[in-house]
């Protein structure tokens, strides 16, 4: 299972709660939706974008202290099958390949950063995920500027 979303407050007297998505995928809080939290599943009945957050009403959970209830509510869901995403949990532990084919490092993390994520190797080299030229089985081959892994020694 995926970290998608985090409830961050109820909203209203009628149920609805604030949920910020970790994820770029709106298909998430689409009616019907299926999210796991730790109480269990989570099914969406109606959502609205709202201010970079999400109005979402789920099913069962009709009153102001129900949704309170699910305050720091972590959401979970299964990942999609979208061959040509970049996944986190896909990423962690693949080699980083230059446009030669020589190895910089393994990918250690993924940094979430408002002008687009970075992945850190295992040796701290900071590369801007919109440098990935290329993915596959075990590896991504980047592309990146001159002097960009030059900076990070």
């Amino acid at each position: 299972m995926l970290e998608v979303g985090r409830v961050a407050k109820s909203h209203g007297l009628r149920g609805e709660v604030i949920v910020e998505l970790f994820t770029n995928r709106e298909e998430r809080v689409a009616p019907g939706a299926v999210l796991s939290a730790s109480g269990g599943s989570l099914v969406v009945k109606r959502s609205i974008p709202h201010q970079h957050r999400w109005i979402v009403a789920f099913e069962g959970v009709e009153t102001r202290e129900a949704a309170d209830a699910l305050h720091g509510t972590v959401l979970f869901a299964e990942p999609l099958d979208d061959p040509d995403a970049l996944w986190v949990h896909e990423l962690i532990g693949v080699d980083v390949l230059n446009m030669d084919g020589n190895k910089v490092g393994v990918v250690a993390s993924l940094l979430a950063n408002p002008a687009g994520d970075i992945i850190e190797t295992d040796s701290g080299i900071l590369i801007p995920l919109r440098f990935v030229a290329a993915h596959g089985a075990g590896f991504v081959q980047i592309d990146p500027p001159a002097g960009l892994l030059e900076v990070n020694e």
